[in-house]
């Protein structure tokens, strides 16, 4: 089940990793940010919430008592992580947006410490220090931040989300199917991003046009692009990430999940003509480096014994 779940995680990842590039073409016709998030939410939550209606209605029953965590699951692990990161390409390239959001591994680390209070490693702490370094030499603290700075705010908010996405996949019970989750999940991001994004003044026509977002990118018609990312880059991608996670854990997943920064830079060459400087790659790969060390100690961490198991211990001959 392990080696399944670190493919599912794997090819998840890579599907994640064609979202910014693929908004990118959104933006370029015309749509403002939040206005490409919200139709990508709507048509994956209602592509999926159909299928399922037809070949697994029982997916979509939910407890009542289960109510506060999808609307959570929705702000938080949904619209949250997708409106942030999708404002913070439109200020940052792809790859290093993408790089800010997966700082989520390392705020992981600090969830299980001193939430769930799990005895960590010195690696872990090592691990997080590692990503924090890598991220400075990212932004070129030296250069007093060249990069934007509420892009880097933004990114680093989508990171927080990110974290909570991988948190609340490891934390419901059998009572929740995770493909009614992601369903109303995707659905109730697009409900609560209605008043943001005014889908009403989308200009719709953007959707019949092809665009270059840049100079040096790929001619793509935007309706292939958007097809691509409600489908392979939404519905797949989260149906394999939350499989991989329940097979996992929050921290082996956010681990595999690291993947798509690698991805989405790659893709966003590839698509749109973006390249990293010298300084990013090195800061990105030890950003990585760590999220790898710290949530790799994470994972074979020991929960700390409570203070009755403690006295129980002592008292024992």
């Amino acid at each position: 089940m392990r080696y399944a779940g670190l493919a599912l995680a794997f090819v998840s990842s890579w599907c994640f990793a064609f979202s910014g590039p693929m908004a990118k073409y959104l933006i370029a016709a015309g749509l403002a940010p939040i206005e490409a998030v919200w139709t990508r939410m709507a048509g994956a939550g209602l592509l999926l919430l159909a299928v399922l209606a037809l070949v697994r209605p029982r997916a979509l029953r939910v407890p009542r008592s289960r109510l506060p965590f999808f609307a959570l699951y929705a702000v938080v692990a949904v619209a949250g992580v997708q409106s942030l990161y999708f404002v913070a390409i439109t200020r940052l390239p792809v790859g290093i947006a993408l790089l800010l959001e997966f700082m989520a591994p390392v705020m992981v680390v600090a969830w299980v410490r001193l939430v769930r209070k799990i005895r960590l490693a010195a690696a872990a702490y090592v691990g997080a220090v590692v990503a924090v370094a890598g991220l400075a030499i990212v932004v070129e603290f030296w250069q007093g931040m060249r990069l934007d700075a509420l892009g880097l705010l933004l990114g680093l908010l989508a990171g927080a989300c990110c974290a909570g996405y991988f948190v609340m996949n490891d934390s419901f019970g059998d009572d929740v199917d995770p493909l009614g989750l992601i369903a109303y999940g995707m659905a109730g991001a697009a409900v609560v991003l209605l008043p943001f994004s005014r889908p009403w003044n989308i200009p719709w026509d953007a959707f019949t046009v092809a665009v270059t977002p840049s100079d040096g990118a790929a001619t793509l018609p935007v309706a292939a692009a958007y097809l691509w990312m409600v489908v392979v880059a939404t519905v797949v991608a989260y149906i394999l990430g939350v499989n991989a996670v329940r097979r996992l854990s929050a921290a082996v997943g956010a681990t595999v999940a690291s993947l798509e920064v690698i991805g989405g830079a790659v893709v966003a060459w590839g698509l749109v003509g973006e390249t990293l400087g010298v300084f990013q790659i090195v800061g990105g790969l030890l950003v990585l480096a760590g999220a790898l060390l710290a949530q790799t100690a994470t994972a074979s961490a020991a929960p700390v014994p409570a203070a009755a198991d403690l006295e129980e211990a002592v008292a024992r001959p």
